[in-house]
């Protein structure tokens, strides 16, 4: 996992943000997870089931982003991916499958494929969201 150990706590980019991460690869999520929480994200997840992203997405809590493999166990996540841009949430999506598997409403998604980049991923998550209020 290539993450900058210049991303400190104190002014981290991510701070007071809070990402889902949804993906099935639990050493994937366990990196993706890691690489937020060093840019100061607080990680809802990471959930490895559509079942299991259902609760975070309708549990009242606050999401400003999100990171979503686009196949959880040969189910595609585009529900979950719906309901994030209904509510206006940025997301990325990541995926070792090939660009064409993408839903046609979902191809302005930045896609990452696997292996993943993850300081690239971040650093995209982070422009995504902007000067949103955290």
């Amino acid at each position: 996992m290539a993450v900058s150990a210049n991303s400190s706590r104190s002014g981290a980019p991510l701070s007071g943000r809070r990402i889902l991460v949804v993906e099935d690869e639990y050493f994937l999520a366990d990196d993706i997870s890691r690489a937020l929480r060093l840019h100061g994200a607080e990680v809802a997840g990471p959930v490895g089931e559509l079942d299991d992203a259902l609760p975070v997405l309708n549990g009242g809590g606050v999401l400003d982003g999100a990171v979503l493999d686009v196949n959880i166990r040969s189910e595609m996540i585009f529900p979950i991916a719906h309901a994030l841009r209904t509510r206006h949430v940025p997301f990325v999506f990541t995926t070792g499958y090939d660009k064409v598997s993408i839903a046609p409403e979902f191809r302005d998604v930045m896609l990452w494929e696997k292996p993943i980049d993850l300081t690239a991923m971040v650093r995209g998550l982070i422009e995504l969201m902007g000067d949103r209020p955290a």
